[in-house]
Parts: C-alpha cells; structure tokens; sequence
C-alpha cells in the first residue's frame, strides 16, 4: 500500500462483505432459526419497462424456489402507465400509495412510498429494492439480507455496486453518483467521519429491520435513504450499519436541474439531523434558471424541495390495523 493511501478502518473492515458471502442455504437455515419474515418492497413509478423483470425474477427464485421471500410488495406511486397492472401479472401485492392511511394528506415521493410500505407488509426484516433495476440479480436480494440474519447487532445494511451506464460508452466505477459524490459524501466526511465508510450512501438497494424503521421521521422523497444512514448510526452507532459488495448495476442519468433538486433536499435531511444546530425551517424552494426559447433571456424558475417528513409509523393510529382503503 503506498504511504499516502490511507487504510480501511476498522469498521470496514468488519462490517463490509460481498454477496457471494451469504449463499441461500446458510441464509435459509438463519431464517429458521431466528424465525424471521422477510418482506421485500419495491417503490415504482412509471416503471413498465423494467417492473416485470425485477418481480419474477424475485418470486421465481426467491419464493418459488426457495421460501427466503415471504412478501413481494410493489408500492406504486401515481404511475399514469401500466406498472401497477404489469406488477400484478408478475405476481407482487401491489398498493397504490395514494390508498393507504388515507386519513393522512397524500405526499409524493420514495420516502412516502417506503413509509406507506410499512402499513401494508408484516416482515420482521425489509428488503428495498428500486424498479429500475438492469443488470442486477437475486444476490442484491440474498447479499443485503445476510448480514441482518447473521447478526441481530446489524439494524441497517447498504448495498453498493459498480454503477454501469445504460448509455455505451459512458464510464463504469464505484462512484455513488453525482449527487452522492458532490454533496453526500461531502457531509459525510465533514460531520459525520464514522459514516465516511459508506461506499453508496445513498444506494436504493438496502435492508431494514422492521423495528428501526417505524421508529423514525421519514423524509418523503429522496432523502429517505441519507436520513435512515443518519438516524440508525445516532440510535444505535456504527456497528448497527453494515454494507456489502452487490457487483454492477445499470443506471440512467438525470438531469443536473433534477439532480440539483435532490441535492437541496440531502442537504435539509442532514442539517436537521445534525445533533449541534438548531433546526430552523429552511427555505422550501429551489430557484434555478433556463434560457428562454429564443436564446435572449435568462429565465428563473422555482421549484418546490421536498422537506416534509412522516413521523414515526409506530407513532400513527392506523399502524398495526388495516391501512389500505378497502
């Protein structure tokens, strides 16, 4: 190692595997064991293209084959094409979000479908897995899961992968993304250096024990995952975190206006979970700027940040009843 690399630390060391660590016997028989039930959600929004695949690959190995899965569960959030009925076909319990704890204002957002999740499934465990997976497999499943069924210390465990362009030509690494690597490993590094061990904060593939999450605020869009790293390591410290080596996975990029959006949002989630400022509402509005169709003018244009966040599910009366509007 060259003297100026610096050295894993010690809980990467530790709490790092790959997923080719945790083979389905071994996964079955801990299973058994710790008489667990694993529930597995998939948050979806316009996803035809790839729903199909992602459920019956799941259910055929994972359930059918095998009984490691005990729910597959697509949370679809306003899709205006065929994911919903796409995702039944292939065999998932599909709820639309905008159907459960109907008493509470509808949000958008992945964090609102994985908080809505949490009514509608009863694993001890989950599994989050987004629906535009390519180039994946069932180990994103078994990898995530192995390091909550071998140890009841883990709370929380992160996938991260090669992130290979959908687009030819484009550069494959382990870099988590523009937004991971401009703004969440950032604040990472800088407030919270025990999490800088993080590969892919906020990587959409990752497990859950049931107990973590319907105990803490849940940021209604894409905060959801940043918020959960910081929440679990706060409650339970470093070691209740683990992460494991899932290989590749195919991604599309966004736009930088979309991404600069999920930026502002990151940044909210995290100053409010920084355990030495003062919370003061931020401002709920991003301004950006386009040219007019002409070319002549610099247009602004304000959008809304997403910075609502759902209070613990434990906490809501509907929890542990039926949530889903019959």
């Amino acid at each position: 190692m060259h003297p100026l690399t610096p050295k894993p630390s010690s809980w990467f060391v530790r709490r790092s595997s790959r997923s080719s660590d945790w083979p389905v016997p071994a996964l079955m028989a801990a299973k058994a064991t710790g008489n667990h039930r694993i529930s597995v959600v998939i948050p979806a929004h316009n996803e035809e293209r790839t729903i199909a695949d992602v459920v019956l690959t799941l259910r055929g190995e994972l359930m059918e084959q095998v009984s490691l899965i005990d729910e597959l569960v697509v949370i679809d959030s306003d899709s205006t094409d065929a994911t919903s009925s796409i995702a039944a076909s292939a065999g998932a319990e599909v709820y639309a979000a905008s159907d459960i704890v109907t008493d509470l204002a509808p949000l958008r957002g992945k964090g609102e479908a994985l908080w809505k999740s949490l009514f509608v499934t009863s694993g001890d465990i989950i599994v989050f897995m987004d629906a535009d997976l390519t180039l994946w497999g069932p180990h994103f499943v078994t990898g995530l899961l192995g390091p909550l069924l071998d140890s009841t210390d883990i709370r929380l465990v992160k996938g991260f992968y090669d992130r290979v362009s959908a687009h030819p030509g484009r550069p494959t690494g382990t870099d988590g993304g523009r937004v991971t690597e401009l703004v969440a490993r950032p604040l990472l590094n800088l407030w919270w250096p025990d999490l800088a061990g993080l590969v892919q904060p906020l990587a959409g593939e990752w497990a859950v024990r049931r107990s973590l999450m319907e105990s803490i605020r849940v940021p209604v869009g894409y905060g959801v995952e940043l918020a959960t790293v910081l929440d679990a390591y706060a409650i339970f410290g470093l070691d209740a975190i683990a992460q494991v080596d899932l290989g590749a996975r195919a991604h599309e990029h966004q736009s930088t206006q979309d991404l600069a959006l999920m930026a502002a949002e990151l940044l909210a989630v995290a100053d409010r979970r920084r355990p030495d400022r003062a919370w003061t509402e931020p401002t709920d509005q991003l301004l950006q700027y386009t040219r007019s169709a002409d070319g002549q003018d610099v247009l602004p244009a304000a959008r809304p940040i997403p910075l609502a966040e759902r209070p613990a599910a434990a906490s809501v009366p509907a929890y542990g009843k039926s949530a889903v509007l019959s």
